[in-house]
């Protein structure tokens, strides 16, 4: 229980910390709010809400939808896409109005609530996204490249094949990482300024929930019990947190360096 934040977010990350099978390591914490470390967290955390949107869409498009749906998903990414990836602006006018109204026929109850799920998600995602982009420009803060963690590819890595199956444990991960996210906010809030505090929070409460989406679509999908490949998924989490770690990144284990980068 991270005791240093309001009672109100405690009760939020509660159910969060029973899910994970450990908390962030205080080493990742100190070298994470060093402030000379701040902008690559916060570029990162960008990269990662985006991926998060995409990782939702590309579920929509491989399990759910029709070609033309399919296309609606990609001209509503692109705009984040050519901001973060090619620096152009000039579709980026019309922030998160380009949600698609997706109707399904002769779909299956959990194609119907993945699409439920997963387009409020990516709503949500690219909403954060613009408020990271902000904060980096209020900040004066100018994007550099930041490589990928181990983190999400590890986990993936060790996805079963089989379409439903595949689908089960994509959505297990996803329902971790978006556990972690929460409570890597939790944990940077009582050591940041205050205003990145204030955001990292509101985060906490705008995206608690997201884990549980995950697990309930997984859940259905299987039409059986799940908790093994989840504790199996949460194990393989807790190892890659809990090691040494060549790079910082939002996601990442234990800094192994003094001056990480």
């Amino acid at each position: 229980m991270n005791e240093q934040l309001p009672e109100s977010y405690q009760v939020l990350l509660e159910p969060i910390e029973r899910l994970l099978k450990c908390p962030t390591p205080k080493a990742w914490i100190d070298h994470a709010v060093r402030p000379e470390n701040i902008p690559l967290i916060l570029i990162d955390h960008l990269h990662c809400e985006l991926k998060a949107a995409q990782s939702a869409g590309l579920l929509l498009r491989r399990y759910a939808l029709d070609n033309e749906a399919k296309e609606q998903v990609l001209d509503w990414l692109l705009p984040y896409e050519d901001r973060l990836y090619r620096h152009q602006v000039g579709t980026f006018g019309s922030k998160n109005k380009h949600v698609p109204r997706i109707r399904l026929r002769g779909a299956e109850p959990w194609q119907e609530r993945l699409v439920d799920r997963m387009v409020l998600l990516m709503k949500e995602e690219l909403h954060h996204f613009d408020q990271v982009f902000d904060i980096l420009e209020e900040r004066s803060i100018t994007l550099f490249p930041v490589s990928a963690s181990r983190y999400a590819a590890r986990m993936l890595r060790d996805i079963r094949g089989g379409e439903k199956t595949g689908l089960i444990d994509k959505l297990i991960i996803g329902a971790i990482i978006e556990a972690r996210s929460c409570e890597r906010f939790a944990a940077l809030a009582p050591h940041v300024d205050e205003s990145l505090a204030r955001f990292y929070l509101s985060l906490l409460r705008s995206e608690a929930r997201h884990y549980e989406d995950y697990l309930a679509l997984a859940q259905q999908v299987a039409e059986e019990d799940i908790s093994e490949r989840v504790a199996y998924f949460l194990g393989l989490e807790k190892t890659l947190i809990e090691s040494p770690d060549q790079e910082l990144r939002f996601h990442s284990g234990i800094p192994v360096l003094s001056d990480v980068a």
